[in-house]
């Protein structure tokens, strides 16, 4: 692989590491920079790579939060771990759905949502819904402040939100905050938990398609395994950042703006395939 080749997978890290956690889709923009930037190495490779890649992100979340997820922090009291280990629990609730159903029809939905044309669509929809809930909830009091008065009840009800996420262009992080705002948690609740969220839904959807890559007689040449540690080194150092921007952000601000920007990427991709379409009739 020459110097453009590296640099694009730089770009690929960099974008991964902003759009996992913004809530503007992470697969959907891979899938859209695998189409209009290619990396040109194996079809089974990138699929690999796209989800893989995620492990860089994931820890972000591990570094940043890692006191607050840590039960065996030694500066914690009795009651402090209790509480960390609820947390935990709740997680664990919550991503059951997504883990159940991905593991069941992974391959199916990589078949059949896949695609450029799905993304853009789930750009514009959950665009239009991002939207309309915060416009909805603009003076709304949020019953949930704290990670305390999460049910477990709450958290597997926002499990089932995340089920959504596995249609490409949906944005994991887009649904599962917005079930959560629905439901009745803060804007900052909603975010973090989607944080914590991640870490076994990410780690285990990494898992599973390495393991199908290596199953399916597959290997890493010395180009591919410096591929996969570049975009997952630069989506780690990315993701630093973008985890942070996004927490401030919503301090002084909604996620509207986020839904704007999902409806104009979904437009302007419908716009270059119908181009595209006319440009091959021709």
């Amino acid at each position: 692989m020459d110097w453009l080749g590296y640099l694009k997978v730089v770009i690929i890290g960099i974008v991964e590491g902003i759009t996992e956690w913004l809530p503007i889709s992470s697969t959907g923009h891979m899938i859209l920079l695998e189409e209009y930037m290619p990396l040109n190495m194996s079809d089974a490779f990138m699929e690999m790579f796209n989800v893989v890649i995620q492990l860089g992100a994931i820890l972000a979340v591990v570094t940043l939060y890692f006191g607050k997820l840590n039960p065996w922090a030694p500066s914690k009291s009795a009651e402090e771990r209790k509480e960390t280990w609820d947390l935990w629990g709740k997680v664990i609730v919550a991503v059951i759905p997504a883990a159940v159903l991905g593991f069941l029809f992974d391959d199916w939905f990589d078949e059949h949502f896949y695609k450029a044309s799905v993304v853009a669509v789930m750009l514009i929809l959950y665009g239009i819904l991002f939207v309309i809930v915060e416009a909805v909830n603009e003076n709304r009091s949020f019953k949930i402040q704290k990670f305390s008065q999460i049910t477990y009840k709450t958290a597997f009800l926002i499990g089932l939100f995340q089920v959504l996420s596995l249609i490409p262009g949906t944005s994991r992080s887009g649904v599962t905050i917005l079930g959560a705002m629905i439901i009745g948690c803060s804007r900052y609740i909603s975010a973090e938990f989607t944080f914590y969220l991640a870490i076994p839904v990410m780690a285990g959807a990494s898992g599973l398609k390495l393991v199908k890559y290596f199953m399916e007689g597959a290997s890493l040449n010395q180009t591919e395994a410096i591929v996969l540690v570049l975009g997952s080194v630069v989506a780690y150092v990315v993701s630093i950042f973008a985890i942070k921007f996004l927490m401030g952000f919503i301090k002084k601000n909604n996620f509207a703006v986020f839904g704007y920007y999902r409806i104009v990427l979904g437009a302007v991709i419908l716009g270059i395939m119908y181009n595209d379409a006319l440009s091959g009739l021709m």
